[in-house]
């Protein structure tokens, strides 16, 4: 769907897409359950991926397996994929002829393919990938059991059933290679917006909401266990809706109130308030928002929850309305424009970012500058761009031409990036002065003399160490100068 992305963001920041963590090996703690069986995992694509990870190493250690982060002493090998870029499916597939090169030298070995590219493929990817043993898709992880001992016994196993109900609600996720201070929690799965680029409504399949108990049961958890800040996941956090529920369980804890709402549907905000009230001191994100459906509401409870982080990723995807409607966005120029302006209105101070496609089907010259007279309205604080490539299945595959020269493309790209390099720059340098309740995460990645933690505005800001605070403590950091992607300053006071 589309190439050559560019995240204008720190690599180490949290993101939808973080490029820094594609690839990454995940390891938890060995539990005692261990039968001797070891299980590498290796994960790509977006936070959903990263999180359904954490349920299949959850489901697996169950069955009492240990990671590794050596795939060459691996019993099981788990790749878990994205199809939203092509390169991204090229990437799996050069992962995986090493797997085989390693599966050859221990014929007991499992290779299976887990998420997106799995579903998209089905059973094909048999055919295509002698070495592959199991495919599963992301509605079929509870399936796990069955298919390893199917693999145990020298059969092919594949199960990419789409379910309309399943959630994991009732599944803990494992915590992989978390820091112990932010954590992602999924509010849904699967999206009915039938984007005629995108492939997800047919690798994650039909709209579903969890329950809202379990998400704030989990949320408290985390919290309880020293965590900070929780990310609500779902492709469209905004068309979240529970029906049929009075009130949430009573906390075991009775330090802890009961929460509780009188309608019958909960949407997102409603839940966003329930987990803003689980603590002031745990932060809440969330992404992704669809501009079509993200509604005052929202806003308004943000604007009325100091821990609920002033940050919104809104995807715009071009700034003209004739593009937007062959992409089947449902929404105008004119329409985004109106949610930036109550944005900016009800909240001053909240950060927006966005993601652009360039050289979508038949898109003109004048159509292009749309696009970067929207850029300079809206004055995103950071952006992931993407160049058009059609991916097989989608409705703009089947109906339209990828009609746009590689070269017009690359040009239009680099025009892009060059107006939100200025524009995330400019953004930056707006904070210089100001003082930021920033939450620390660590160590800087240059040097131990510094720390490094995020603003609510989910902006890198990095400060020299103060040994009277450590990771997951929140301090006043008074902004002094930025970089083009990162803000420095010193702990005030």
């Amino acid at each position: 769907m589309f190439e050559r992305p560019i995240n204008l963001k720190d690599s180490s920041e949290t993101t939808l897409h973080d490029e820094s963590r594609q690839g990454e090996a995940l390891i938890l703690e060995n539990t005692g359950q261990y039968t001797g069986r070891k299980l590498y995992i290796e994960s790509y694509g977006c936070a959903m991926n990263f999180s359904d990870s954490e349920i299949v190493a959850s489901i697996m250690q169950d069955m009492g397996f240990e990671t590794t982060s050596q795939y060459k002493e691996a019993d099981v090998i788990f790749i878990n994929t994205c199809s939203i870029r092509d390169n991204a499916e090229q990437r799996v597939r050069n992962r995986l002829r090493e797997f085989g090169a390693a599966k050859n030298k221990r014929p007991g070995m499992t290779i299976g393919v887990l998420g997106c590219m799995a579903e998209r493929l089905k059973s094909k990817f048999l055919e295509e990938e002698k070495l592959v043993d199991i495919v599963i898709g992301p509605d079929s992880y509870r399936d796990l059991p069955n298919l390893i001992a199917k693999s145990d016994e020298g059969m092919k196993a594949v199960n990419v059933l789409l379910s309309r109900e399943e959630t994991y609600a009732d599944i803990s996720p494992v915590r992989l290679n978390s820091n112990g201070i932010s954590a992602f929690v999924s509010i849904m799965r699967g999206c009915d917006n039938m984007c005629s680029f995108c492939v997800v409504p047919f690798t994650r399949g039909r709209e579903r909401s969890r329950d809202p108990h379990s998400i704030v049961q989990e949320a408290r958890e985390l919290f309880e266990k020293g965590y900070r800040e929780v990310t609500l996941l779902g492709q469209n956090v905004d068309s979240y809706k529970w029906s049929g529920i009075a009130s949430t369980q009573p906390s075991p804890d009775e330090r802890e109130p009961d929460i509780s709402f009188g309608a019958e549907t909960l949407n997102f905000a409603g839940l966003l308030e329930l987990v803003a009230q689980i603590n002031p001191l745990l932060r809440v994100r969330f992404s992704t928002s669809h501009p079509k459906d993200i509604t005052d509401e929202v806003l308004h409870t943000m604007k009325k929850y100091e821990n609920i982080c002033n940050h919104i990723h809104l995807p715009v995807q071009s700034g003209n309305s004739r593009v937007l409607e062959l992409m089947n966005r449902t929404y105008t120029r004119e329409w985004y424009i109106e949610r930036i302006d109550t944005i900016k209105k009800l909240i001053p101070d909240c950060a927006v970012s966005t993601d652009i496609i360039i050289g979508f089907c038949t898109e003109t010259e004048e159509e292009h500058q749309d696009t970067l007279s929207l850029m300079d309205y809206a004055q995103f604080d950071f952006a992931y761009m993407y160049t058009y490539s059609e991916r097989p299945g989608t409705l703009a595959a089947k109906r339209f031409e990828d009609d746009i020269p590689e070269t017009v493309k690359t040009r239009r790209f680099n025009e892009i990036l060059k107006k939100q390099q200025e524009c995330s720059l400019k953004r930056l340098e707006q904070h210089i002065g100001k003082t930021h309740k920033v939450l620390i995460d660590g160590f800087s990645k240059k040097s131990d003399n510094d720390f490094s933690g995020k603003s609510e505005h989910n902006i890198t800001v990095v400060f020299p160490v103060n040994k009277a605070y450590k990771a997951g403590d929140y301090v006043d950091v008074k902004i002094e100068r930025c970089t083009p992607a990162t803000l420095i300053g010193k702990i005030k006071g």
